[in-house]
């Protein structure tokens, strides 16, 4: 017994070592860390070595003074989002394969469906932020660092609830039918939003109440300071305001909670494992932020990706309520979350090409 317990805790040391080097190297580059290190060294070297400094120092000016138009910007972003949305599904795709040659295929679906779950919930979110930048009138360029930020703490704020809610479940088991009944009620609540209640969100977004708490702490500003978080004043040295960058990341953060209230009893109807739901949940957030600016442009066209997340919410909810009575087998949850995700797209993109068609007839 005791080889066996020896034998899972280095199983899961090796897992963690892997875990932290893929998402400690993921997040260096995508965030620019290692790129901006080597620039540096880049400069330095190439400032050293030529003989004739004041060249250098003009070439190098000169090709930090080109400037892309607004749309080859646009078309970088959506290059680069569209790389580190494939690299991080990769990453986490790779982090599954330790999995099963460690824990084996079990908690390796477990991981998949988990993973599957968060993502297709997360995409959710991004309809958010969309209404968030929007609203606050917060440039494309801008946006980057506000999510960079929301989701590095979003993290943190996820990984205590995780925590709290496996323990919830451990000692009170009866809490099984309160996540199970919220996850109903949240499903039931997204199927009957309509439009109109949308676009009062998008009107009322300045009135949020992680806006009037702010205002309690520290004075509101809603103009840009680049993509500076404060701003002083009327040349003031005293009072700081805090911009719509801030008003953003705060709202953002809020947003994530209550997300997180969704999510987390979801995939804890999967599985208690506090690892596997920690390890799934870090790799499709970290992927957000890419995936946000490669569908940013396109969101609107996923007409029934709500739908199909709400159903995705209340199969989750009868499952975890009925798991006393009855145990879904975890292939069969994986099968249904991407049956329902592929009808979705599916059908959304059907009623675009009929849309199109539409317009090519009118003309």
């Amino acid at each position: 017994m005791d080889s066996i317990i020896a034998s899972n805790n280095a199983d899961y040391l090796i897992i963690c070592v892997f875990f932290t080097l893929l998402i400690g190297i993921g997040l260096a580059i995508d965030f620019g860390i290692i790129g901006k290190i080597r620039h540096m060294f880049r400069i330095r070297n190439t400032s050293e070595n030529n003989n004739n400094g004041s060249n250098q120092k003009r070439e190098i000016s000169s090709l930090l003074s080109v400037k892309k138009s607004p749309q080859q910007k646009r078309q970088q972003t959506v290059k680069r989002a569209f790389e580190w949305t494939i690299i991080w599904i990769s990453l986490a795709a790779v982090f599954a394969a330790i999995i099963y040659m460690t824990l084996g295929y079990e908690e390796t679906l477990l991981f998949v469906t988990g993973y599957a779950i968060e993502k297709s919930l997360s995409v959710d979110n991004m309809f958010i932020f969309l209404i968030i930048f929007s609203s606050l009138a917060i440039p494309h360029v801008y946006q980057h660092k506000v999510l960079m930020a929301g989701i590095l703490s979003a993290i943190i704020m996820r990984i205590a609830l995780i925590l709290a809610g496996v323990s919830l479940l451990e000692s009170f088991h009866w809490m099984i039918y309160i996540f199970g009944g919220l996850l109903l009620f949240t499903a039931i609540r997204m199927l009957m939003q309509n439009k109109e209640e949308q676009d009062k969100k998008k009107m009322a977004i300045e009135k949020n109440i992680a806006v009037r708490v702010m205002k309690k702490f520290v004075p509101i500003s809603f103009e840009l300071n680049n993509d500076k978080f404060f701003l002083r004043k009327n040349n003031s040295h005293k009072v700081l305001y805090a911009t719509p960058m801030l008003v953003a990341l705060v709202i953002v953060e809020m947003t994530d909670l209550v997300f997180a209230l969704d999510s987390i009893p979801a995939i804890l109807a999967i599985t208690t494992d506090s690892f596997i739901v920690i390890t799934s949940n870090i790799f499709a957030i970290l992927g957000l932020r890419s995936l946000y600016f490669l569908l940013a442009g396109m969101m609107e066209k996923f007409y029934y990706l709500k739908s199909g997340l709400a159903m995705i919410l209340f199969f989750i909810g009868c499952k975890m309520i009925v798991s006393e009575f009855f145990e879904i087998p975890i292939a069969v949850s994986l099968t249904v979350i991407f049956g329902i995700l592929a009808a979705a797209l599916l059908l959304s993109f059907i009623r675009i090409r009929q849309q199109q068609a539409k317009m090519v007839i009118d003309k």
